[in-house]
């Protein structure tokens, strides 16, 4: 009953579209109908509002670390189940018709509550590597694969599977990117797309 009070928690917390909120908030219009279509901080960032940006993508980490930690002190021993169901709850949002985000930056949220040396090595690839390619979507790839082997690096097995699931989830959500990125149009952060 624990796992299942977390997993409907979880989700509905995961499932709160801060990308669209805040953008019809600062009279940016429906979100949706900009770019890439995407609820997330990068799709947000295409409006030309930086702050805006950055505001969903702390409240995107945010809601991912909120629902892990959580469970953590309520329902110790259901962390996994808060992290996926709140991943799957941003990806995939009833509200929207199961049409949400990518997950990367929940995802973050979720991996510094599950233990803060994988958050931590999730922020250092995803910032290193949107600094050095300047694209976002190889970038949150990168940092979500980079999730599971931080866990096993670190003696911290247990945690190997949802990192694991997430991260074949997030990859599995990136696969019109993936394509722009072997034919070489995929946009950089800073670029028109």
């Amino acid at each position: 009953m624990d796992w299942l009070i977390v997993a409907v928690a979880g989700y509905a917390l995961g499932s709160i579209p801060f990308g669209l909120l805040l953008a019809l908030a600062a009279g940016k219009g429906d979100i949706r109908r900009v770019g890439s279509g995407n609820i997330g901080a990068t799709n947000v960032l295409r409006t030309g509002s930086k702050g805006l940006a950055a505001g969903v993508l702390l409240l995107d980490l945010g809601k991912g670390f909120f629902a892990v930690w959580l469970a953590s002190r309520l329902f110790p021993g259901t962390e996994a189940v808060a992290a996926l169901a709140t991943v799957l709850g941003h990806c995939f949002p009833v509200w929207l018709g199961f049409k949400g985000g990518k997950g990367v930056a929940t995802t973050a949220g979720v991996c510094f509550a599950l233990a803060w040396p994988i958050g931590l090595a999730y922020a250092v690839l995803w910032v290193g590597m949107l600094a050095i390619v300047r694209i976002s979507s190889l970038a949150g790839m990168s940092a979500a694969v980079a999730a599971p082997i931080a866990a096993v690096l670190i003696g911290r097995v247990d945690l190997l599977p949802v990192l694991a699931v997430i991260a074949v989830l997030v990859l599995v959500l990136h696969r019109a990117n993936i394509a722009r990125l072997r034919a070489g149009t995929e946009p950089r952060v800073g670029r028109s797309r």
